[in-house]
């Protein structure tokens, strides 16, 4: 297995759609870094966020995820409340190749601030919209900015094809567009 470098994402992105929208080089001017970098990529986070609110004093139970426990914002900046997380998705859509695991992992200038971006995993022929969870552990309120870089995706090609891909399983997270909630 082996981690792939800026040229294979770039090859991988241009000529089978792996990433779109692509951007082939990193920009930083201004913003939280996104697009191409060494050996991984460089996500932005849209402008749609689901804000975990306990207004009801609901339970959060994955097997029975009461979508009300969210409020929905649009907008070029989200703000999380203290001790609490927000839901979000890539502005960039994944088609995973079938010989590739992809771990998402959280970028250094938002750990630096108490926020974390939960390692997420992509799965051999996955495709769709990340649903990013960004964890404020701060007792104070944190900003997160949409359409700027949120998480680093790295790309590990397998020496083989694996037996079973999340396609062909049928993945319940398959194909997903928007910020999409726990399913059982």
């Amino acid at each position: 297995m082996a981690i792939m470098p800026d040229r294979w994402i770039r090859k991988m992105a241009v000529s089978r759609g792996m990433i779109e929208p692509f951007v082939e080089s990193q920009k930083r001017e201004g913003c939280i870094s996104y697009g191409v970098s060494s050996y991984g990529y460089d996500a932005r986070v849209s402008e749609d966020f689901k804000i975990f609110t306990n207004v009801d004093s609901a339970l959060v139970d994955p097997k029975e995820f009461v979508s009300e426990s969210f409020v929905e914002r649009t907008g070029d900046v989200c703000v999380i409340p203290p001790n609490s997380f927000a839901l979000a998705r890539t502005v960039e859509y994944f088609r995973v190749p079938r010989d590739v695991l992809v771990i998402c992992l959280g970028k250094s200038t938002y750990a630096r601030c108490g926020i974390i971006v939960n390692v997420t995993p992509l799965e051999p022929e996955w495709e769709g919209h990340v649903t990013l969870e960004f964890s404020n552990t701060t007792p104070l309120p944190a900003k997160i900015y949409a359409n700027e870089g949120a998480c680093q995706f790295i790309f590990l090609k397998a020496d083989e094809d694996c037996e079973v891909s999340y396609a062909d399983r049928s993945g319940k997270y398959q194909g997903q567009t928007g910020v999409t909630l726990p399913r059982l």
